[in-house]
């Protein structure tokens, strides 16, 4: 099934006709969103070390950029689901909540897209380590915007967890020899 994020009808553009590179955010009921996944695989991100999920055999083709990185690909898909479930928020919130979240959510793709330029394995793992610190933190925004009744979290909680446990296995993979 084909998922993007599509704008209120007010703001809808030709872009929005077209299928989105990372377009994994879907815009669910009630303002939740949700991550759909790729199915290319897993893959060792900057060594290229690629398994099909199903299928024979692996293929290598290493990462080019931080764009080519699947954690990347899903967490920057989540921001732009952030984005569209704190458009409902209270006015009040704009200064607030809205943008605690939005900076919180908006470090994770930026920390590693910073950390994969890095040439250092203790740098590039202080960036994932500040990625996975503001993962924690936007997780705890999703939790009192649900008990502020503010929306459903349900995708948005799931889709992080994902996000977390493919972040702690690239943080792992920076430490194997020849990453």
């Amino acid at each position: 099934m084909e998922s993007r994020i599509q704008n209120p009808p007010s703001r809808r553009t030709a872009a929005d006709q077209q299928p989105r590179a990372h377009g994994f955010a879907e815009l669910g009921p009630k303002g939740a969103a949700g991550v759909r996944s790729q199915d290319k695989g897993v893959r060792s991100q900057e060594s290229g070390d690629w398994t099909k999920k199903s299928g024979a055999g692996s293929q290598r083709a290493p990462a080019r950029t931080f764009e080519d990185l699947i954690v990347w690909q899903k967490a920057h898909a989540w921001v732009l689901a952030v984005y569209r479930f704190t458009d409902v928020f209270p006015a009040k919130e704009v200064y607030s909540l809205t943008s605690q979240f939005r900076r919180s959510a908006v470090s994770i793709p930026a920390n590693i897209a910073e950390g994969f330029k890095k040439a250092g394995v203790a740098d590039k793992k202080r960036f994932m380590n500040i990625a996975q610190g503001s993962l924690e933190e936007s997780r705890y925004y999703l939790i009192l915007a649900r008990d502020l009744g503010y929306g459903d979290t349900t995708l948005l909680i799931q889709n992080l967890e994902e996000i977390s446990r493919l972040l702690n296995a690239y943080a792992k993979a920076i430490e194997t020899p020849g990453f």
